[in-house]
């Protein structure tokens, strides 16, 4: 759903649930800044949007300041300290079935990083908030506590990942179908989480610490005792929010911010702008075959320089000479002749009135099976997700910021005006993103029309094609790229783009419908 609004607002969110949008909107009316909404709203989240987010996971968040200050908050996943031994019991493969596609993750114990959602929630209070964490926390304690009727895109989630949900009997007693034996919670059943609520209260009462050196993290190392795992009290007491300066470029007039490393998503965005900026797109090239083999051809080259330059691996670092001209210009002369003839996370979005924007997106892998304790937490499998561990799985440096596509990005337009976006989706999210600029900045579409129309990912010699394109063109495209998937209906695995906007003094907001698009502006 596409918002405008003409008038100036107390703020506008884009998410992934009506809860999540709810709770922005709530601290909003409270006199609340964005960063206070988007801290609000990422608690909930953990509530109704569980398969995507958790207290478990970790995240980043880009914040621009009312006085013009930009900063990359870094809140993601961490190696161990130590890696206790390689041949972990519990450390095991599930299939997560997309119905066109099936992806294999690792879950149990032993994939379990260090976790920095909360850490990194409150480091923001601190330094952007202005209200106190109790009311912040308030709508997710609610939400846990009293339930939340599971929605559609939710159930389809849940079934994607079924055997991590239903993997221990802790799982299957919060998540399990009330009404079908051996089945998850299915959709219009209601989702009840009062160890959660519990949980939430104590962090709201007690602060951070709870959860990096008190009763949380005792029962992470227990845990992780108990199965095999690695983390430690050690790993938790160390853990630290990094601040970052964002990574800057310029893409035709405008000025896009956005994650820097060690972060990849952000870095291969940049890369695949700077390739499209010398050909000229305009308004009336969307969809065409030649724009299509355009973005399929460019994706293809960002991956063959991501894996050239072995950008993502936990021994390789990422440094801004990737965008240098000399480096982009080989990649340039291959895209040149084509150009006429390849995971669970969330987003959200804020503005407010007085010119405070944040980004934010968060993501909990799929989960790794088990309940920490009495909790109600389910903790990430980042140590599980391929993507993340492209030398291979038990082969993390220790004690490193792992390495993430996630991307929450800014858009600097003339003058006041901004766009605040950002999406989940694993590989997805890069390509998700950059075709949402693309309409924006290049084809000057509408914001609703920017994140409806429908997206191609190409990575591995595989064109993936979602529905919504002309047939006689996706016709020639085959032929050029034989190797291919389409879809018959929008699906989460292109992304999901939440998206906030300022413009010529207009406000607008756009949720991305492929997961669960919901958008407000509150007057």
């Amino acid at each position: 759903m596409g918002i405008r609004n003409l008038s100036l607002p107390l703020g506008v969110v884009a998410c992934g649930h009506p809860h999540t949008a709810n709770a922005a909107e709530e601290i909003l009316r409270a006199g609340g800044n964005a960063f206070d909404a988007i801290i609000a709203a990422q608690f909930t989240a953990c509530v109704v949007e569980p398969v995507l987010t958790s207290l478990g996971g970790g995240g980043f968040l880009l914040s621009h300041t009312h006085d013009g200050q930009d900063t990359l908050y870094d809140f993601f996943a961490h190696t161990p300290r130590q890696r206790h031994h390689d041949n972990i019991d519990d450390f095991y493969p599930i299939d997560a079935d997309f119905g066109n596609t099936i992806q294999e993750f690792h879950i149990g114990t032993g994939a379990i990083a260090t976790p920095g959602i909360v850490k990194g929630l409150f480091h923001i209070h601190r330094e952007l908030g202005s209200l106190p964490i109790t009311e912040l926390v308030a709508p997710a304690i609610l939400a846990a506590r009293n339930g939340v009727e599971l929605n559609h895109l939710q159930a389809y989630i849940f079934s994607v990942v079924k055997p991590v949900y239903l993997a221990t009997p802790a799982a299957r007693a919060i998540f399990a179908s009330t009404t079908r034996t051996d089945e998850l919670i299915l959709e219009g059943e209601e989702l009840l989480q009062p160890q959660l609520a519990d949980t939430l209260e104590a962090l709201a009462r007690e602060g951070d610490e709870l959860f990096y050196q008190g009763e949380i993290a005792r029962q992470i190392q227990g845990l992780c005792q108990q199965h095999g795992g690695h983390l430690s009290m050690d790993d938790l007491m160390h853990y630290r929010v990094i601040q970052r300066k964002p990574l800057a470029i310029d893409y035709r007039n405008s000025s896009i911010l956005t994650n820097p490393a060690p972060a990849s998503g952000g870095i291969l965005i940049a890369f695949a702008l700077k390739l499209l900026e010398g050909i000229s797109l305009e308004p009336g090239d969307s969809g065409q075959l030649e724009t299509l083999e355009l973005l399929a051809s460019t994706m293809g080259l960002t991956n063959k320089a991501r894996i050239e330059y072995r950008m993502g691996q936990q021994d390789s670092d990422v440094s801004s000479d990737f965008l240098d001209d000399e480096y982009l210009a080989i990649y340039r002369q291959q895209i040149a002749g084509r150009a006429s003839a390849p995971k669970g996370t969330t987003h959200i979005s804020v503005m407010d009135r007085n010119g405070n924007i944040a980004s934010l997106t968060s993501s909990n892998g799929e989960g790794c099976g088990h309940i920490l304790g009495s909790t109600g937490i389910m903790p990430n499998n980042m140590l599980g997700e391929e993507d993340l561990n492209p030398a291979g799985f038990h082969r993390w440096r220790t004690d490193q910021r792992m390495t993430s596509m996630m991307a929450p990005s800014l858009v600097r337009l003339d003058g006041n005006d901004f766009i605040a976006l950002g999406s989940g989706g694993s590989n997805r999210l890069r390509t998700a993103i950059l075709q949402v600029l693309i309409n924006l900045l290049d084809f000057s579409m509408p914001l609703e029309q920017a994140i409806a129309s429908p997206r191609i990912h190409y990575e591995q010699d595989l064109l993936s094609i979602e529905t919504g394109f002309d047939n006689t063109v996706i016709d020639k495209l085959i032929n050029k790229f034989p190797h291919y998937r389409q879809w018959d209906s929008y699906n989460l695995f292109f992304g999901g783009v939440h998206c906030v906007m300022r413009r010529n003094g207009e406000y607008f907001a756009c949720g991305d419908p492929r997961r669960g698009g919901c958008s407000k502006v509150i007057d």
